[in-house]
């Protein structure tokens, strides 16, 4: 077979473009998922996803026999691409069938649609969602589920081989953190997708025996797994609101996703108290509980029956926190301290190693270790103090790419935010819209793109903008910046 010399050089794209095929192969075979749920209901709407699968599996396979025979083995620098790349590529196809079909999306509300599925921050720009057909519903859902376990495979396979994300913290210089619990990549892997699949298969189980309509149990409960927050309906979990069971399963589902995927299967092995041992879970539960007794007590001294309170508080926190991006009600306009409250809760995420997204609790955890020693050096001048998190001291390299992602981020918020502006979007909208979607969290805050609209509204060019920083959010940010700079394409 003819095959150009970049597929034969190990050092250019062959390796790269094969395993982006073998991706768009398995998200072809997902989406016969819908295509097979509509063709048993005979809806006509089955025929989108039927040639959006034809031309997602026919590209992988010219593209599989394009490149046989070339030997996978990915340096650093094919590392970074691929991480880029893959979902790009992914999002791109994931979109064909809202094109080929109702409801007939634009090509930048489509890629809108799908890259805030596939990094599950669960921004929509859909209006009329009951109304849409089950396999799309279905499809939202996958999408979102798909992209869930592929955030956590990222985030402990591939980002500390970059030297990028928080699982570098979970090293040693032996070897790294996760291969301690199973002796190799592909062994922990798999444990991490039944992982997965198992949570998922509770969430949906809870949520239909708990009064939930089952095509909404199964796709809320793999976007409540996920941290994703898509939902079947445009009033998001207010479809289900006067059901407290049902908030309070979700409320332990969206936990169950941000916690580390790893501890779970160390927490299986060795049957002790890993989860609670880790400062990254402790701090993450100890800032909830602070969060939802303060709003809880706010909310009840403007008149609200506690228990309701402590409901609707507990689950549009955790929604926001997890970066999830369910919502209940309009928590903006519960008064001007929840509004406040919930743009800087945006920020947060859940812990390193898990499908949610935002700064990641460690980080902020690593930020006031800093700041303690700074102290102590003002005071102490010649002291020698031991920076230690989880037990583990601190190196200079962890040190350097927590204060690296940490202004990249905020810097990546601002610009985002500026260029919103520039598209005429007010303050509020541009800076939350900005700050949400680097932060994967779904909802901002305002009339426009909170709790209680959309994304529908915007310009193309600013969905096009939030795409970018949704991609850029979901991958550390410095993952797609060094792809930018030219000593990566050097020789």
């Amino acid at each position: 077979m003819l095959r150009l010399p970049l597929f034969r050089n190990p050092a250019g794209m062959g390796p790269i473009l094969r395993i982006l095929a073998m991706l768009l192969l398995v998200l072809s075979l997902f989406m016969l998922i819908p295509l097979a749920l509509l063709a048993l209901e005979g809806d006509g709407q089955m025929w989108p996803f039927l040639w959006a699968f034809a031309v997602t599996f026919g590209t992988a396979v010219v593209v599989i026999l394009l490149t046989w025979g070339v030997h996978i083995e990915l340096r650093p620098r094919q590392m970074f691409i691929l991480t880029t790349s893959s979902w790009i590529v992914m999002s791109a196809f994931s979109s064909l069938p809202m094109q080929f079909g109702a409801p007939r999306l634009s090509v930048a509300d489509a890629v809108f649609e799908s890259v805030s599925a596939i990094t599950t921050t669960g921004a929509t720009v859909l209006v009329g969602i009951e109304h849409l057909s089950d396999g799309l519903k279905l499809w939202r859902g996958l999408m979102q589920w798909v992209g869930g376990v592929g955030i956590i495979v990222m985030a402990i396979a591939v980002l500390p081989f970059l030297r990028v994300g928080g699982m570098r913290l979970f090293q040693t210089e032996s070897s790294d953190w996760s291969d301690k619990v199973l002796p190799r990549a592909g062994t922990v892997a798999k444990a991490i997708g039944l992982v997965y699949v198992g949570f998922t298969i509770v969430s949906i189980i809870s949520y239909w025996l708990a009064g939930m309509l089952p095509l909404d149990a199964v796709v809320h409960g793999m976007t409540s797994v996920a941290t994703g927050g898509f939902a079947n309906y445009d009033a998001s979990f207010g479809q289900y609101a006067d059901n407290p069971v049902i908030l309070w399963l979700s409320i332990l589902s969206m936990l169950t996703g941000a916690l580390p995927f790893v501890l779970y299967i160390r927490m299986a092995r060795e049957r002790s108290g890993v989860l609670w041992r880790d400062q990254q879970v402790r701090g993450l539960l100890a800032l909830l509980v602070v969060v939802i007794a303060l709003l809880t007590l706010y909310r009840t001294m403007r008149g609200m029956e506690f228990f309701d309170a402590l409901t609707q508080v507990a689950f549009n926190v955790v929604s926001v926190v997890t970066t999830t991006g369910y919502a209940t009600d309009d928590y903006t306009v519960w008064g001007p301290l929840s509004a406040a409250a919930f743009f800087y809760l945006t920020f947060v995420g859940g812990c390193s190693g898990s499908t949610s997204g935002g700064m990641k609790v460690f980080r902020f955890q690593v930020g006031l270790i800093m700041l303690v020693n700074q102290l102590r050096y003002l005071v102490h001048a010649n002291g020698v103090f031991v920076q230690r998190y989880n037990g583990r001291v601190l190196t200079d390299d962890q040190i350097r790419g927590v204060i690296a992602f940490s202004f990249f981020f905020f810097f990546t918020v601002a610009v985002l935010a500026l260029g919103l502006s520039l598209m005429g979007l007010d303050l509020v909208t541009a800076l939350s819209g900005a700050a949400t979607a680097v932060a994967n969290v779904g909802p901002g805050i305002g009339d426009v793109i909170g709790p209680a609209g959309n994304f529908a509204p915007l310009p193309d060019a600013a969905k096009w903008m939030l795409s970018i920083g949704m991609l850029m959010g979901r991958l550390e940010i410095l993952t797609v910046l060094v792809l930018l700079t030219p000593t990566f394409w050097r020789k």
